[in-house]
């Protein structure tokens, strides 16, 4: 008989490990958190919908149950919600989330944690579990730690309570890797060296860049794939950084780092808005007769919410400069008017669209990469 699944979530990488899980002969409900309901996913629709988005245009008639009734049946339940709470909030909004997963749990229930924690995070995690349900992990359920990203083939190690591999989990996340069981707080070690060395990477490349004024300069930093890299990738994992953040108090090597990071980041979108005004400037645009475009494709489903976080600042802090600011999240959306239009181009896949299909010489584009390259100008 298949195991009985159930994702909480109907997040990007909720759906692709419920699609992968179906795959593999799994029995897989996800929860849409919007909805008081449960879809089941058959292999058909996880060959048919390859996204969350082609799901939900499409509609399709899937089987329903309720919540509750699906939770009680689960023998695995996997928690990646959709998180949009920002600061302080963002833990509430998690650990209100987790209740309403775990409430319901029967004994022998196989929880796997989606999301990303710094130190310790899996323990509190576990209290609370125990806490809202009376059951003892270890004992009565297992725990595992999973954090997911958009690539959910990326991770080749679970984080497990009692530090065993797991049968039933090998051989519904199998796809063409073989995962390492670890103990929880090996898998955390892990996923925060993962986390720092993709941040600490990315800083270093932002912070040498600024020093890159001439055209020669940049056309060489550029021909090593650095303008390759754009806001999107700079985000990326940001939520996971945060959460390693919140582990530890006062000074010491790591916060360093981890602040430096932060840091670098709050520094690259001052200077994506200066670069910006700079356009301006040299241009002798005045404000008024000037729209400034912030292009960037953003997957509204994804389980965290840090790059429409850092949308919503980039325009913001943008409008107290220039009164017309509008971001927008698809390059079909762009149209001329009668004000000389900046587009900063957020992303890779927006980029290239630009150079491929924008035929519009009036348009000024920015690159919001390290090296903040004008690739067009009136």
């Amino acid at each position: 008989m298949a195991t009985k699944v159930v994702v909480y979530g109907l997040s990007t990488e909720g759906y692709s490990i419920a699609c992968q899980i179906a795959l593999n002969g799994g029995d897989v409900q996800i929860i849409d958190e919007s909805t008081p309901s449960a879809i089941s996913i058959k292999q058909d629709i996880a060959k048919s919908y390859p996204s969350v988005q082609a799901l939900k245009d499409d509609e399709p008639l899937l089987a329903m149950t309720s919540i509750d009734a699906a939770i009680s049946k689960a023998q695995v339940l996997i928690f990646a919600p959709r998180i949009r709470k920002t600061g302080q909030d963002i833990k509430i909004e998690i650990n209100s989330k987790f209740k309403d997963a775990v409430s319901n749990i029967k004994k022998g229930c196989i929880i796997i944690y989606g999301l990303g924690t710094g130190f310790g995070g899996n323990s509190e995690n576990i209290s609370l579990l125990e806490h809202v349900t009376g059951l003892k992990v270890g004992k009565n359920v297992s725990y595992f730690y999973y954090p997911l990203s958009n690539d959910i083939t990326q991770k080749s190690y679970i984080g497990s309570s009692n530090g065993k591999e797991n049968e039933i989990l090998k051989k519904l996340l199998s796809s063409d890797k073989t995962f390492n069981f670890l103990t929880l707080s090996s898998s955390e070690y892990f996923h925060a060296i993962d986390i720092l060395k993709q941040f600490s990477s990315q800083t270093s490349i932002l912070e040498v860049c600024k020093f890159a004024k001439d055209s020669a300069t940049k056309s060489d930093l550029n021909s090593e794939r650095l303008g390759e890299i754009f806001l999107d990738d700079i985000i990326e994992g940001l939520f996971d950084l945060r959460a390693l953040s919140s582990s530890f108090e006062g000074a010491s090597s790591l916060m360093y780092l981890i602040n430096g990071s932060m840091k670098g980041i709050d520094g690259y979108i001052k200077r994506l808005i200066d670069e910006t005004r700079l356009i301006l400037k040299k241009n002798e645009l005045k404000a008024s007769r000037t729209k400034i475009l912030l292009l960037w494709t953003l997957d509204q489903h994804e389980m965290k919410g840090e790059k429409i976080e850092k949308l919503q600042e980039l325009e913001t802090k943008l409008k107290d400069y220039i009164g017309d600011v509008e971001s927008i999240s698809q390059p079909t959306d762009i149209f001329q008017n009668d004000k000389t239009t900046i587009v900063v181009v957020c992303s890779k896949h927006d980029f290239d669209y630009m150079m491929k299909y924008n035929k519009d010489d009036e348009l000024i584009l920015l690159k919001a990469n390290p090296l903040c390259q004008l690739i067009s100008k009136k």
